[in-house]
């Protein structure tokens, strides 16, 4: 671990107690009312505090790298892309005889503290949020696999499998929808619209479930290659010249205003598209109406079958 970044995670300590202490410390030196042997042991008690800190810091980031590896390890077994690149399948056979391995990756993310989830990075934080709900996603369908259609099945009239408490988080029992809704798209959290392409649904109209975990380091990169890839598969976002329109997965209707909240200075989902024209092969012409907003927009069906490769 490099040390600059585990600076950056011990932050929230030296804003608080660790900075007013490092101040007494200094104030101490310069004070005539104190002695020189009084103001050296201050401030090494306060270096010996920030040194605390920053090995806490390091342990945590330790924890939260190991417990990515274990998760990434598992994804490289039991997914992987389709001939195209652009979806993928995951081998849930594979993956249920080696389901004890996914309840160790779910173990060391409930062993995650608030503090210790406040102390990550920004990307850190969304990176550990993406892989928790991936996992908990997968751990959900193994519970029913192989006599399993589709992940909509595990819920009934009055209680989606979204809704259910299956999630250890900061010692509770949460519910997917907690960790995507509130906490991932929470309006200020992240503002990020691109997550709509990494965290899967377990089924075949869903962004692809990556054949690897998600790190805080790689965040950027894995998030834009993950919506290239969604864009690029004219069996789920394309333009119909035919029609003179633009045709695009239900996420894009659902989430609509996750697109809308200025990610890169996008303000709309037509700016978004437009950031994209290449992938869905939208002519020059048809780009100004786009951008204008007079480009028809319609919906696919979602396909909500079981992303398994048998």
């Amino acid at each position: 671990m490099r040390r600059s970044a585990c600076c950056a995670g011990s932050s929230a300590f030296i804003d608080g107690i660790g900075a007013e202490m490092l101040s007494s410390g200094i104030a101490a030196l310069s004070s005539p009312r104190l002695s020189w042997g009084r103001a050296m042991t201050r401030r090494l008690v306060c270096l010996l505090l920030l040194s605390l800190a920053l090995g806490a810091t390091d342990r945590v980031h330790a924890a939260i790298d190991a417990s990515h590896s274990a998760f990434d390890a598992l994804l490289r077994r039991h997914v992987a892309w389709d001939a195209a690149g652009v979806a993928s399948a995951v081998s849930y056979s594979g993956l249920a005889a080696d389901r004890a391995a996914l309840g160790k990756v779910l173990d060391l993310y409930a062993g995650v503290t608030r503090t210790d989830y406040e102390a990550m990075s920004r990307d850190q934080r969304l990176a550990f949020l993406i892989n928790l709900y991936n996992a908990a996603t997968l751990e959900l369908v193994l519970g029913a696999w192989p006599d399993l259609k589709s992940i909509r099945d595990l819920g009934s009239l009055i209680r989606s499998p979204w809704k259910q408490r299956i999630v250890r988080l900061f010692g509770e029992l949460r519910t997917l929808d907690d960790i995507e809704h509130g906490m991932i798209r929470a309006p200020g959290a992240f503002d990020e619209p691109r997550i709509h392409f990494v965290v899967n649904c377990a089924s075949i109209g869903c962004p692809a479930l990556r054949p690897e975990a998600i790190t805080g380091a790689r965040l950027q990169a894995q998030l834009e290659d993950s919506t290239r890839r969604f864009l690029s598969d004219a069996s789920r976002n394309r333009y119909d010249p035919v029609k003179g329109r633009l045709e695009v997965s239900k996420l894009f209707d659902w989430y609509r205003a996750d697109f809308e909240r200025g990610w890169l200075g996008l303000g709309s989902r037509e700016q978004f598209f437009g950031r994209y024209a290449d992938l869905l092969a939208i002519p020059p012409a048809e780009r100004i109406r786009l951008g204008e907003q007079r480009l028809p927009i319609t919906y696919l069906d979602y396909d909500w079958r079981l992303n398994d490769r048998r």
